[in-house]
């Protein structure tokens, strides 16, 4: 006989994902999220945190606000962005409730179960602390990359971290592709693409080249697009762009941008190639001939998630038991 809806749900922890709504800090709460479940079994609730309107006396003294009744009891509650943050820490003294924080919070870490925090932060690893490298995302790693000759490029725009210059970066472009003349590109531009450059970008558009903008992409088109892709490239501007192409386990190159002195984002991204997950601009044959240049994947996500378990932040349910027991005997993986 099936279990009764109520009882299935009470055997599966409930985690509640604190969100913002900005789409970086959504993304993160997804990577862990999704693979928690896979983990655990776990059923996961997005709680709109701007919905809310939180007291400094409530995140002070963990004093809890009523929340939508439907919601069920969390066992992990696990928020990103600081427009989380308050009311987080106001549920931080429920019954049986752990907490957590993805990057760095502006408030003690003592105030909660833990923390998931990118090394770029800056903040030692401890007891309650996981230091990833890069960004957590939602992408997974594939089991296969594509024999196809599709590169795909990821174009950002002027950030604080770099000194932008699209002479620069167009010639690098350029290069790749004179020098891979059987190859097909897509270049897709974002919103902080200056409009000189992304007008010069446009007039690459061809038989073999394909411009994309912003507004034509969808919430799962980086992913797609990835999946079909021999070869990645991306402009060091954006972290999360990084990451995202060196969780795929495509082969991704980092275009060639001078950093500026002290930035956080560029010793990050200093960090992903000097542990071999992406390549520099100077190693670009490596990234073309199909090869990762340390040969190592990045999937912080699942690191993340295996962390939270190895620490009882939250309970696995059977369900999750088994799906963890099959992966650590080389099961199938999801």
């Amino acid at each position: 006989m099936a279990d009764h809806p109520k009882q299935a749900r009470k055997e599966a922890p409930v985690v509640w994902l604190l969100t913002d709504n900005k789409p970086g800090h959504r993304n993160q709460l997804k990577g862990i999220g999704n693979r928690l479940r896979v983990l655990t079994g776990a059923a996961t609730h997005w709680v709109d945190a701007t919905t809310q309107s939180i007291s400094l006396w409530r995140a002070v003294l963990g004093a809890a606000p009523r929340m939508h009744a439907e919601l069920p009891h969390p066992d992990l509650v696990v928020a990103a962005g600081t427009g989380t943050h308050r009311l987080l820490l106001s549920l931080r003294r429920l019954r049986g409730v752990r907490t957590l924080v993805i990057m760095k919070p502006g408030f003690p870490l003592s105030l909660v179960n833990g923390a998931v925090i990118p090394a770029h932060d800056r903040v030692p690893p401890g007891p309650r602390t996981l230091v990833t490298e890069g960004v957590i995302n939602a992408l997974t790693p594939l089991a296969r990359i594509t024999e196809k000759r599709e590169a795909l490029l990821l174009v950002g725009g002027p950030s604080p971290h770099f000194d932008w210059d699209d002479d620069v970066l167009l010639g690098q472009i350029n290069h790749l592709i004179g020098q891979y003349p059987d190859w097909r590109w897509t270049i897709a531009t974002s919103r902080r693409t200056p409009g000189t450059l992304q007008a010069r970008l446009d007039d690459l558009s061809g038989l073999r080249v394909s411009v994309v903008h912003p507004e034509q992409t969808h919430e799962n088109w980086l992913s797609h697009q990835l999946a079909g892709s021999r070869a990645a490239w991306v402009t060091p501007d954006s972290m999360s762009m990084v990451c995202e192409a060196a969780t795929s386990a495509v082969p991704t190159g980092v275009f060639e941008l001078a950093n500026r002195t002290g930035s956080r984002v560029a010793e990050g991204v200093e960090r992903l190639v000097q542990q071999g997950y992406v390549a520099r601009w100077p190693d670009h044959a490596i990234v073309m001939a199909g090869r990762n240049p340390g040969n190592r994947t990045l999937w912080e996500a699942d690191r993340a998630a295996r962390w939270i378990v190895e620490q009882k932040l939250l309970p696995a349910s059977q369900a999750g038991k088994r799906n963890t027991f099959e992966q650590s005997k080389g099961g199938p993986a999801p």
